[in-house]
């Protein structure tokens, strides 16, 4: 009888052995019949509801759920040490709660019973106690289930009311689109650490197909990956879609496989199919051996990626919106997934403010105007008002450094640059100033204001200004100067009238990251011309790093131009995560009618260029760019290149 108990013993020992070596299986004990757990839970997320007289108690990994009742009517077993419903017990004597509990008491010894009670009532178990200890059947689950129908909307998860009914999870799937990866977009939340994850992953979520009282969790693996988001299926359901659901990785019902065994929390398998195994934890062993699921640290990686060093009250030197030559002063009001909410210092009733992204190449730390030669709007407030305070230099993107001491940006030089009044126009430009640290003040040729108020900053690597010939090259629409009749517009033939050089390629960024978009994928994007707005978006053309954004559901007029690294980009699901307000597509029937008035504004500029003919092909001759040969890199239009580039090659003599 004893060699008969020390078998038994080391069978059970070898099978916890095997269960732990998958890492992942612990917390399936819930929804299995005759399976054994270790893991105790000190901790619970949720209040747990009273549960009715008339049912078996539900026990998961030493948590014991009491009847509201109290011992009336209660029996506990002599087995595992389970409360429950007297009634509901096994035998006559009411000892047990199931058949296997009588059977393994029989073969067991007394002392081991007590052993396993133990570890239920919260002293240290040992090794012979985890062994023994037993877990309600399938199917007091699924009666317990089928009792509590009637409250299964007080458990559903809470979940964020879109925006005039828009849901990126129907967008995607009725129209068969593919959004943009996570990896794309390098200053977003996990957007350096998403690893792996893909289709196929497998992990633990809210089971919504159940009529508990309290938050159950079931497997789900991802089928379609959208950005954040992810078209979820239950396991055990195969290529049955039929309540397939949306939601956000990075949300917090979201776990790795294995998170509800060491939470304590149960598995339940979804009523639809919960008929289709008897052992669903043999099922979920088969299933999940090799597959992959979320990092342990996920849900930490995601808090870290969430926590914006920019507080409200920090005092920073932005552009002045009303006057781009110049900056002023402005405090930030608030802070929502590191997008600024800045107000000028002097707007008393705090509606003349300003929103761009911390990393935004428009902000700049206390001083930085005067240290480059930068124009500046002084305050009119004498002293800073009590709480704020300048936010530290080191918070601000970096620039790369560059070396004016050699063949350098001059003034009067010619180029072609992102006209910032006017997004989805790139123009003919001119340097009007050489600042110090590598920063340009550039104008738009011919419809400048006299007195220079429109002239914009850009540094010498920005990826919004471009060589002479860029447009050409790459099929893209120049934008002439305003009033230029000699049509179509050469850039040779305006280089000699204007008695112009081109800037020297050489100066340009041309490095290309491989930054992993390609046409037709959709986005959450920042309408520069309405800052506060993020709307659904689509990549409609690529040169190089070059982005042509498109807002659903408005005219190709209102379309940016917008580098592959912007941080006024974000995948598929940002809003929310961070509780940002997305703009849905603007109807078909009233985008006329809902049309702002920056897009008004733009819509007009646009039309000062309407009658233009499309450029034609340029063809440089050997006097063009101050006596140098260039041969330009010949490339199709939508060229989708992820890799360093030199699209500019200087010939030399």
């Amino acid at each position: 009888m004893e060699n008969t108990k020390d078998l038994t013993e080391h069978s059970s020992r070898s099978e916890r052995k095997r269960r732990d070596s998958f890492g992942m299986f612990d917390g399936y004990d819930s929804c299995s019949e005759d399976t054994s757990s270790s893991s105790s839970s000190d901790e619970s997320e949720e209040e747990v509801a009273p549960l009715p007289s008339s049912l078996p108690i539900i026990k998961n990994n030493g948590q014991v759920y009491t009847y509201p009742d109290g011992k009336s009517g209660m029996a506990t077993c002599e087995m595992c040490g389970m409360v429950g419903v007297r009634d509901a017990f096994y035998s006559k004597t009411k000892r047990f709660c199931s058949v296997s509990c009588s059977r393994s008491y029989s073969s067991n010894s007394k002392k081991a019973s007590i052993l396993a009670r133990l570890q239920v009532t919260g002293k240290p178990p040992t090794k012979k106690a985890k062994v023994l200890q037993k877990q309600p059947l399938v199917a007091k689950l699924a009666a317990y289930a089928q009792y509590q129908a009637t409250l299964q909307n007080q458990v559903k998860t809470k979940t964020a009311v879109p925006v005039e009914g828009f849901s990126w999870g129907n967008y995607i799937t009725s129209n068969n689109l593919t959004a943009a990866p996570v990896s794309c977009f390098k200053h977003a939340p996990m957007g350096t650490c998403w690893g792996d994850i893909s289709e196929g992953v497998r992990v633990e979520v809210p089971n919504t197909d159940c009529s508990l009282p309290t938050k159950v969790f079931w497997i789900a693996g991802i089928v379609k990956l959208a950005g954040y988001n992810a078209l979820l299926r239950y396991e055990g359901f195969e290529n049955d879609s039929s309540i397939d659901f949306w939601c956000n990785v990075c949300g917090s019902d979201i776990h790795p496989v294995g998170w509800c065994a060491t939470s304590g929390k149960p598995l339940v398998p979804p009523r639809t199919i919960q008929h289709k195994y008897t052992n669903w934890k043999a099922f979920l062993v088969k299933r999940l051996t090799g597959a992959k699921t979320l990092p342990p640290d996920f849900s930490q990686k995601v808090s870290e990626g969430m926590q914006y060093p920019f507080k409200p009250s920090m005092r920073v030197e932005v552009v002045d919106k009303t006057h781009l030559c110049r900056t002023r002063v402005a405090v930030v009001d608030s802070v929502i997934g590191g997008r600024l909410r800045l107000v000028y210092e002097e707007s008393e009733d705090k509606t003349d403010d300003f929103w761009c992204h911390m990393y935004s190449p428009l902000i700049h730390h206390i001083g930085w105007s005067r240290s480059i030669g930068h124009r500046f709007k002084r305050s009119d407030i004498t002293k800073k008002q009590d709480g704020h305070y300048d936010a530290p230099p080191h918070l601000f993107a970096k620039v790369k450094e560059v070396d004016p001491s050699g063949e350098w940006f001059k003034e009067g030089m010619k180029l072609e640059a992102i006209d910032p009044l006017n997004l989805s126009a790139i123009c003919v430009a001119t340097i009007r100033k050489v600042l110090a640290d590598g920063y340009l003040m550039i104008g738009i040729d011919g419809s400048e204001a006299a007195d220079g108020s429109d002239w914009f900053c850009y540094h010498a690597t920005s990826p919004s200004i471009f060589p002479v010939g860029f447009c050409e090259i790459n099929a893209i629409e120049l934008t002439p100067p305003r009033g230029y009749a000699k049509l179509p517009f050469k850039w040779f033939d305006y280089l000699r009238e204007t008695d112009s050089i081109a800037a020297p390629v050489k100066l340009f960024n041309k490095e290309v990251p491989n930054h992993g978009f390609h046409i037709r994928m959709k986005l959450e994007a920042v309408d520069l011309m309405e800052p506060r707005l993020v709307c659904v978006a689509t990549v409609t053309r690529i040169i190089h790093r070059l982005l042509r954004i498109h807002f659903d559901g408005w005219e190709e007029e209102y379309d940016q131009w917008v580098d592959c690294e912007s941080p006024d980009l974000y995948p598929v699901g940002w809003c929310q995560l961070t509780g940002y307000q997305l703009q849905p597509p603007a109807p078909q029937t009233s985008r006329d009618s809902q049309s702002s008035s920056s897009k008004q504004k733009k819509k007009a500029k646009s039309q000062q260029y309407k009658g233009h003919k499309k450029m034609t092909s340029l063809q440089l001759k050997e006097e063009l760019l101050d006596g140098e040969e260039y041969n330009f890199l010949q490339g199709a239009s939508d060229q989708e290149s992820n890799g360093s580039a030199s699209y500019y090659i200087k010939q030399e003599p």
